[in-house]
């Protein structure tokens, strides 16, 4: 079970990344050409919120499954001392559930705007800030496509 989760979890990393990417060019592009926001806008952060809903509960469950956050939970204070259980046990979970909630926010903030150009740079704000704490908390040391490897 524990290596189907990983791969699902890694597949889901590279939909937010995509999706993130996808959110944010189209609301740079609507903010510096003044567009008004579309429908496409609002499918592009919806889809992100979901991916990094649909990110954290796999990532949920996989904390409890994974045998780096089970060394975590067995000796604290030890796995504190090592980089990797440290970053898996406490930093990444962490960091990724302060993205998804600055997503959340970033959404709500966005649909309360009244205008276009305020609905850009809120979702600019929130959702630059929350793909970058992403791209911070993805252990890039990993093999990007464990499937392959």
């Amino acid at each position: 079970m524990y290596p189907i989760l990983l791969s699902l979890h890694n597949i889901m990393r590279w939909l937010v990344v995509i999706a993130a990417i996808w959110l944010l060019i189209r609301t740079y592009m609507g903010l510096f050409s003044k567009s008004d926001w579309t429908d496409q806008e609002g499918k592009a952060m919806r889809f992100f919120v979901i991916f990094m809903d649909v990110q954290l509960l796999l990532g949920l469950i996989l904390y409890f499954v994974s045998p780096l956050t089970q060394a975590v939970m067995n000796n604290m204070g030890a796995a504190m001392g090592d980089d990797q259980l440290r970053f898996f046990g406490v930093e990444h979970a962490f960091m990724m559930i302060v993205a998804v909630v600055l997503a959340h926010l970033g959404s709500v903030m966005v649909k309360r705007a009244a205008e276009s150009r305020a609905r850009y740079v809120r979702s600019a704000i929130w959702f630059t800030i929350s793909s970058l704490v992403v791209l911070a908390a993805i252990p890039w040391w990993r093999p990007l496509f464990p499937i392959f490897s």
